[in-house]
């Protein structure tokens, strides 16, 4: 059992929380600073949860009351002007327990996990505690606060974007670009009962001409609408002369509505050049910074806080080595993917060029009549989790895909440690931390495409880390917590 010094995390939005409560979920105790003096809850800002996040959620025991109280959408519409040009319809959740996608405003879900969080003993919150400095020790970190210092094994930064104190911890600069276009965001309550399941995404409608607008439904009979506006656009302005409500009517009609929140963004393409070195690891926000048409900021935060935990803890616990210099590796890999998905996005809703606009204006007219165009429109891929390894071996990097046997998640199995997957019974090899071995149904096995002879290994964020014989386990197993041995 740990007994050393809390794991500092320097933010409680969602991504310290998730943190914060993966630690403790593994014994490892936490102080998780903020500079607010309490939680402001304002607006919806991220409202997308995708199906595997809800599952991280779920193992520190949130992701059902999260995926209860959001709404599930069903369909996402693409138009341009009058024309529906294609919708894509969701499958059922098949094997998981959660829909592909709900909708809930990132404030409900920080108190959802504020209530796990009081449940955790191990999870010490410090509102009103800003950091002033932040320095690597030998085998350790100290963050400077104006509460007096802390001396920590491990520092995991989830401080936002204005995180530059840990940024220059592990010597990162944070590239990229800003997009000028603004957008004007708004959530409206409003009975719109043929649009309470469906997100829909408009390019150049008659109410808003040559922008977009994208439109979600959330919980309460709440919508949020993004769009896009002007340079030089004044809210302020809007709503004095009425000019917002005009606006909102064009989307509404005669119904009656509330705005609930309204303000104004301008999009950033960011990725730190480090996500992590020694004791010290950025996360969400404070790492990466993409637009938010594919969902792609707090899930892959989110994710980023399951990569950390799981390699801090067994580190921790001793139970591997040199575990936190792969994170850096995988995780920045998936932001810089985030990264060139979204950018293409917004070069394709903004272009920064009268080709990239004749380009567009093209694509849109002519998919109206003709379906094969239709590809080339980019209002914004949806989040899927990263593939860590490019291994001709389909699964090997992948997430493991949610099954269960005998009425046991294979997922969560995964995180309670290590994972052996076969078709026959494997003998889990004696590493020092918990380790199960499941043999896999012949019609499962078949599905998921595990070979006769071969060994699934799995990670604690369920992802497939090998595919080997029989014979490979023992040195497979060790390998995966020993990489740099």
């Amino acid at each position: 059992m740990y007994d050393g010094p809390p794991v500092v995390v320097v933010g409680n939005g969602p991504v310290g929380q998730t943190t914060a409560l993966l630690l403790a979920r593994w014994s490892i105790p936490t102080i998780v600073l903020d500079a607010q003096e309490r939680r402001t809850p304002a607006g919806s800002r991220s409202i997308c949860q995708q199906r595997d996040t809800l599952d991280i959620w779920d193992s520190v025991g949130a992701g059902r009351a999260i995926a209860d109280e959001g709404v599930t959408w069903r369909v996402a519409r693409t138009y341009f002007r009058e024309h529906e040009l294609f919708h894509v319809a969701f499958a059922d959740s098949g094997s998981s327990p959660f829909p592909p996608w709900v909708n809930l405003g990132q404030a409900r879900v920080e108190q959802l996990l504020d209530e796990r969080i009081a449940d955790a003993p191990l999870i010490d919150v410090r509102w009103g505690t800003s950091v002033t400095g932040l320095t690597q020790e030998p085998g350790g970190a100290r963050v400077e606060t104006a509460r007096g210092d802390l001396e920590t094994p491990y520092v995991v930064a989830c401080a936002g974007p204005h995180g530059d104190l840990a940024r220059r911890a592990v010597g990162a600069e944070f590239e990229g670009r800003a997009f000028e276009d603004q957008f004007l965001i708004c959530d409206i309550r409003c009975e719109l009962p043929d649009r309470e399941l469906e997100r829909r995404f408009y390019f150049d409608p008659e109410w808003n001409p040559g922008r977009q607008v994208l439109m979600h439904p959330c919980p309460d009979s709440t919508y949020r609408i993004d769009w896009q506006v002007a340079p030089g656009f004044d809210l302020d302005r809007e709503r004095a002369t009425g000019d917002l409500d005009r606006r909102i009517r064009r989307i509404v009609g005669d119904r009656d509505y509330e705005v609930v929140w309204c303000t104004v963004y301008r999009f950033h393409s960011r990725c730190a050049t480090t996500m992590g070195a020694g004791r010290v690891l950025l996360a969400g926000d404070c790492a990466h910074l993409v637009a938010p048409f594919g969902a792609r900021g707090l899930n892959s935060g989110v994710a980023d806080a399951e990569n950390a935990a799981w390699r801090i803890a067994f580190e921790l616990h001793g139970w591997g080595r040199d575990l936190t210099a792969a994170y850096d590796v995988e995780r920045r890999g998936a932001a810089r993917e985030n990264l060139a998905i979204t950018t293409r996005t917004m070069d394709f809703l903004v272009p920064q060029s009268d080709a990239g606009w004749t380009h567009r204006r093209a694509v849109l007219e002519r998919a109206v009549t003709d379906p094969g165009a239709r590809a080339q429109i980019d209002s914004g891929r949806l989040y899927a989790p990263f593939r860590y390894d490019d291994s001709p071996h389909p699964a090997v990097g992948a997430i493991l895909p949610d099954h269960a046997v005998d009425g046991v998640r294979l997922r969560a199995l995964a995180r309670r440690g290590l994972l052996l997957l076969a078709r026959e019974p494997v003998e889990a090899p004696d590493v020092g931390c918990p380790c199960a071995a499941v043999a896999v149904p012949e019609g499962l096995a078949d599905e998921l495409g595990l070979g006769a002879g071969e060994v699934w290994v799995v990670r604690p964020d369920a992802h497939v880390s090998a595919a080997v014989p029989h014979d490979q386990v023992a040195a497979t197993v060790r390998s995966t917590l020993a990489p740099a041995g």
